[in-house]
């Protein structure tokens, strides 16, 4: 079989020809750096990947862990601590974290679901509030230093007394774009999440001309091949059908097997569907099985198994490119323990064993370093 390399160098299959499930998982994984590590920085990966889910504070770290060579999780730090990197609410109305350039570029263009979301989950206690004048008195706000919502609802709630603090706190998030600043999310240290206007905290950085077309032609790289309904998951965003049909004639089309059309940048790799792919270990919260309609990595049936009710998504395990398993760290101030858990009820197969054995201690490695002891475990 050809190796990953080779695999994404081979000819591309003819447009409007109809790819299997394989073959969409082969080319998802390709683009999402997955097939093999890549020799590139932080800040590449991050732009690459149009952002990292981040709703829990570590994910970022194990996200670059399973992409890049010999990551570092204080390369990411820095990046926060530089304001080279941001996090801020964004696409699914979820918090990403994402380049300075990158922030200011998608958060116009998801503006409105962010907008009609905190209208639906927040506006009642804000009845009669006036937007606009609630925006700059916020923007004042969190612009004289960062602010946790508790501390800006309290503040908003002295000039709105009959209004929700709480609420009033949450529309600032969707009236002015916000950013979490350091010590926030930073590896190994903590802070609670404090914020201030992404313009505030990126001042200085060019503003890039955002667009829709620009939004899609990023996420078909990253994620493509993909349907009008996979952007509109990933993003949030309705009516992308709109902005497809203007980028029609610099796209390729395909079909999946149950006849969906498809669509896809030119030149991104769709390798050969029987290339081989290592056992892997995603991490938590990725966006490889957030970004699309249909099933390219995690079988529908074990769903349920990633992702609890309350919206937490545990790390990974891929074996054949799929997720079969998933895996969590432990560390006390004696032992850091990773175990792994098989989603079919049976022991790993004895060629992926050993492979994932080696990846958890090297995940073990990275996750705790200063661990007088580690251990591997796979469970029953």
């Amino acid at each position: 079989m050809p190796s990953p390399l080779t695999s994404c160098s081979s000819p591309t299959p003819p447009e409007g020809s109809v790819l299997t499930a394989r073959a969409l998982n082969r080319a998802l994984l390709a683009r999402q750096w997955l097939l093999e590590r890549q020799d590139r920085s932080a800040l590449e990966a991050v732009e690459h990947l149009v952002g990292l889910q981040a709703q829990d504070v570590k994910a970022p770290y194990y996200q670059l862990w399973a992409r890049l060579n010999d990551f570092d999780p204080q390369e990411l730090s820095a990046l926060l601590e530089s304001r080279a990197a941001v996090r801020i609410v964004l696409m699914r109305g979820t918090i990403h974290l994402v380049s300075a350039r990158d922030a200011l570029l998608l958060r116009p263009v998801v503006q409105e679901l962010i907008a009609r979301a905190t209208d639906a989950n927040w506006g009642r206690g804000v009845e009669g509030v006036d937007r606009a004048a609630l925006a700059s008195a916020g923007r004042v706000l969190v612009e004289e230093q960062p602010r946790t919502f508790a501390q800006l609802g309290a503040l908003l709630a002295e000039r709105w007394p009959d209004a929700d603090p709480a609420s009033l706190a949450q529309q600032i998030r969707a009236l002015v774009p916000l950013v979490q600043v350091p010590p926030r999310a930073l590896w190994g240290r903590s802070g609670a999440a404090a914020h201030t206007s992404a313009e505030h905290w990126l001042a200085g950085v060019g503003a890039p001309e955002s667009s829709r077309e620009d939004v899609v032609r990023r996420y078909l790289r990253a994620f493509g091949p993909a349907s009008v309904a996979d952007a509109q998951k990933w993003s949030g965003l309705t009516r992308v059908a709109e902005t497809v049909e203007r980028l029609r004639g610099e796209l390729v089309s395909f079909f999946d097997q149950r006849g969906r059309e498809l669509l896809d940048v030119v030149d991104a790799p769709r390798p050969d569907p029987e290339t081989e792919v290592p056992p892997r270990l995603a991490g938590p919260f990725d966006n490889l099985i957030l970004s699309h309609a249909d099933a390219r990595v995690l079988p529908v049936e074990l769903r349920r198994l990633v992702m609890t009710q309350n919206g937490l998504i545990a790390g990974m395990v891929l074996i054949d490119g799929f997720v079969a398993g998933s895996w969590r760290v432990k560390a006390t101030k004696k032992l850091a323990t990773l175990t792994f858990s098989s989603f079919s009820g049976k022991a790993y197969r004895k060629k992926d064993a050993p492979v994932l054995r080696e990846e958890g201690d090297r995940l073990l490695r990275f996750a705790a370093p200063d661990a007088p002891a580690r251990e591997v475990v796979f469970s029953e």
